[in-house]
């Protein structure tokens, strides 16, 4: 479900760039070295997003360091490590073990049970580590699954759960002492950002699950004819899926305006304002490939 969230590369300075490829590089750094290659598979640049959220507030430069990595030998690349890059690489193997565990169970897809089995250890390290966060993630989807086994019609109400998770990745980090009322400013962008996180898969997914027969909960919500195809059925549902998305973006750029940002104001600014709404439009327009390629920070 993720990989949507990204800045427009274009749009950043340079020093600004090798900052947030340098967050990137730190999330699949610390996943390598706390569990090993094959779970940095896994990353993302959503990853590098969350972390440098958690560190917005925090007025400590960040160090960044030139090293090799696996991928890139021979070429040095920017680095940093923090205590929030280490929690979003925890963050990211926890959602990854679910969308495993669902690829596994509900899809039966071979590559996801094997994946679990590699898994498996991992993600009991995770559990002993972070608990609560774990716990919480897991009762989010629990419900979210019963919702979807009934064909539930109700976006709201199943988007819902997504969003406590999202909610649930930013409370679980207390590693700073935050400014008085930050931590709930932070759990509303955590909150509407998981409710367009969730619609913006849905539209992406109506031609994947259309074929498949999977769960939409586009489908129930507007009705999808039985001789309509994927294009009828996106251009009819676009004004309203763009209005929930645009209101979710709205709210995002309101609590962030509530913030006091310390550090990497501009990536988080060009995320937040540019890349959200490019991925926005890419995605209503039903264009190929609207996920980036996660390997383009040659990490």
């Amino acid at each position: 479900m993720f990989g949507y969230i990204r800045a427009d590369n274009t749009q950043l300075k340079m020093y600004e760039y090798e900052l947030y490829t340098g967050y990137y590089c730190g999330v699949c750094k610390s996943i390598g070295s706390r569990y090993g290659q094959i779970p940095r598979l896994a990353l993302t640049y959503d990853a590098a997003f969350l972390a440098m959220c958690l560190e917005a507030l925090n007025d400590t430069p960040d160090k960044p360091v030139m090293e090799r990595c696996i991928t890139h030998h021979i070429k040095k690349k920017t680095v940093i490590r923090n205590n929030a890059i280490d929690y979003a690489a925890d963050v990211m193997l926890i959602l990854a073990w679910h969308n495993l565990l669902d690829d596994a169970n509900d899809e039966g897809k071979i590559y996801a049970k094997a994946a679990t089995t590699l898994m498996k250890r991992k993600y009991e390290k995770l559990s002993r580590k972070r608990p609560q966060l774990c716990f919480d993630v897991e009762r989010c989807l629990d419900e979210m699954s019963r919702l979807e086994k009934v064909k539930c019609a109700n976006l709201d109400q199943v988007a819902e759960c997504f969003a406590q998770i999202m909610q649930a990745l930013i409370v679980g980090y207390r590693e700073n002492d935050l400014p008085e009322g930050a931590d709930k400013v932070l759990s509303r962008i955590g909150y509407h950002l998981g409710k367009w996180i969730y619609l913006i898969d849905a539209v992406d997914d109506i031609e994947k699950d259309m074929k498949s027969g999977a769960y939409n909960p586009l489908f129930y919500r507007f009705g999808l004819g039985e001789e309509e195809t994927a294009e009828e059925f996106r251009s009819r549902i676009e004004a309203d899926c763009r209005r929930n998305l645009l209101t979710y973006l709205e709210e995002i750029a309101k609590c962030y305006d509530l913030l006091d940002i310390k550090k990497n104001k501009g990536i988080i600014e060009n995320v937040i304002f540019i890349g959200l709404m490019d991925q926005t439009e890419k995605v209503l327009k039903g264009e190929k490939n609207a996920l980036p390629d996660q390997t383009d920070s040659g990490n």
